[in-house]
């Protein structure tokens, strides 16, 4: 079965569903797997985990031997359907920690976000590769805990990758190179666009006296504690990409947003507007909204739009990107985000049987992170924050994890 690119990308990102497609040959027959089979466990056996799991499957250099999930009836689902021995299906908040001390020589983390820290943690110290989804943590505390974690991993010869999409594709690499060798002129605006989710994310009320049900079917991502808020947990891809090509981050941000959606019962806001500032004086407008598409930009979601005095040019997720105008024009093309999760798979298996360990992708993501970070609190205080404040500040958010099983 294939699937619209529209669906692929909404299905990918959010988890609803596994995804439905025929997979054939994952890496192509010109670079096959040479090298043993590494043994692998899974933190997280929702709809992503279930879905991202069948691409490492597919590689063929990977070998899922214990999955781990709070849910028992998902780890079981999805261990029965990986071959995984069912006294390796763990369960429970405290899960993983079976699942670490099992033989597993790496995990795939696809949790919630708030986990994301600890958990690297945990797999640092029991000597365990890390791929990791993003975003790599939901405030301050956790982002600069993965920046140090990242930098453990390496002395201790490990691989820590955190998986996104767009910069490894081969289209915004090349407009990202065109940016940086001036092809622009100077940069004078940046513009990019979300798609915060909203009737992508039902928020029903709690049911019982724990967060139980707000682990489920994404909606934790209405929780800012557990996911981060949209602009953090699905806006990252695009802001991640402009800090990456402009290879800076922002000082400062006004913004403000409000929830839409049609049952509240998070604190996430649907809609964000926000105005980042650099310490040149250049500013950058983000929106994250409810709904499907932008007028403004007719490409769609997750797409920015970089102005510089001699060109522009477009980095998208899942639409057109290019550089227009100018003496190094460029006509582009439409990035493919499953063929980057699947090079992100590939690249993290090669640098494991390679020893390298510089964790570039993970150290870069510290940055944007920051950076959506201090998109969320402006939006959410309804002023102009600074990011050194941000950082001084070092506020931590807690989900009440009381009563869950461990």
């Amino acid at each position: 079965m294939n699937l619209r690119r529209r669906e692929f990308v909404r299905l990918a990102h959010a988890g609803m569903a596994t995804l439905p497609f025929c997979v054939k040959p994952a890496f192509g027959e010109s670079a096959p797997v040479a090298g043993k089979k590494l043994k692998v466990g899974l933190i997280g056996c929702g709809g992503r985990g279930s879905w991202i799991s069948a691409l490492f499957k597919s590689h063929g250099g990977f070998d899922f031997v214990a999955v781990a999930d709070y849910f028992p009836e998902r780890a079981q689902r999805l261990g029965e359907s990986m071959g995984v021995a069912e006294d390796r299906r763990f369960s429970g908040l405290e899960g993983y920690k079976r699942l670490m001390a099992s033989g597993v020589e790496a995990v795939v983390l696809q949790t919630p976000p708030y986990f994301f820290p600890g958990l690297a943690e945990a797999a640092i110290e029991a000597k365990q590769h890390i791929y990791m989804a993003k975003p790599i943590a939901i405030d301050i505390p956790g982002t600069l805990k993965i920046q140090k974690l990242a930098e453990q991993a390496e002395k201790n010869k490990l691989v820590f990758l955190s998986d996104y999409q767009l910069p490894i594709d081969p289209v915004n690499m090349e407009v990202c190179k065109r940016v940086r060798s001036g092809a622009l002129g100077r940069v004078q605006a940046v513009f990019s666009s979300g798609w915060a989710g909203g009737n992508g994310y039902q928020d029903p009320p709690p049911e019982g006296n724990t967060i139980e049900s707000r682990l489920r079917d994404l909606v934790w991502c209405n929780d800012v504690a557990l996911g981060g808020d949209y602009i953090v947990h699905y806006d990252i891809h695009i802001i991640d990409a402009v800090v990456w090509a402009l290879g800076e981050k922002p000082v400062a941000a006004l913004g403000a947003g409000a929830a839409f959606r049609p049952s509240v019962h998070g604190d996430a806001l649907d809609s964000s507007m926000v105005i980042y500032q650099f310490a040149d004086g250049m500013l950058w407008s983000h929106q994250g909204v409810l709904g499907m598409y932008h007028d403004w930009i007719r490409s769609g979601r997750l797409t920015a739009s970089l102005q510089g005095s001699q060109a522009a040019a477009c980095l998208s997720y899942a639409g057109k990107a290019y550089v227009r105008g100018g003496q190094r024009h460029f006509s582009g093309g439409v990035p493919n985000p499953e063929q980057s999760v699947r090079t992100n798979i590939d690249s993290f298996y090669r640098l494991i049987q390679e020893g390298r360990v510089e964790n570039l992708e993970v150290k870069r993501a510290v940055e944007s992170n920051l950076t959506a970070i201090l998109g969320r609190e402006a939006a959410a205080r309804r002023s102009r924050v600074e990011l050194k404040d941000l950082i001084q500040e070092n506020r931590a958010l807690q989900p009440d994890l009381r009563g869950l099983q461990a």
